[in-house]
């Protein structure tokens, strides 16, 4: 599942490239920042840094930017 979401989460990522700021890079960057918090704490803690939680929070990230990108095109009527 994880490895089809990569795969959309990619596509999305470089069709939302060249637009300027949007939801999605924000998504991005939101994700990463918590992804890197969560396995910070668990590197604290004793279990290792788990680069997986970073992906997958990324992956996540993107996915909710996508979802406010469409929100915003079918509220608003942009492109």
């Amino acid at each position: 599942m994880w490895k089809a979401l990569s795969v959309i989460v990619f596509i999305l990522s470089v069709m939302y490239f060249r637009k300027g700021r949007n939801a999605v890079w924000g998504g991005l960057t939101i994700g990463i920042i918590i992804g890197s918090i969560i396995s910070v704490l668990k590197f604290f803690a004793g279990k290792g840094f788990d680069w997986h939680i970073v992906i997958k929070a990324t992956t996540l990230g993107i996915l909710i930017g996508f979802l406010a990108e469409l929100l915003a095109k079918f509220r608003f009527g942009k492109n």
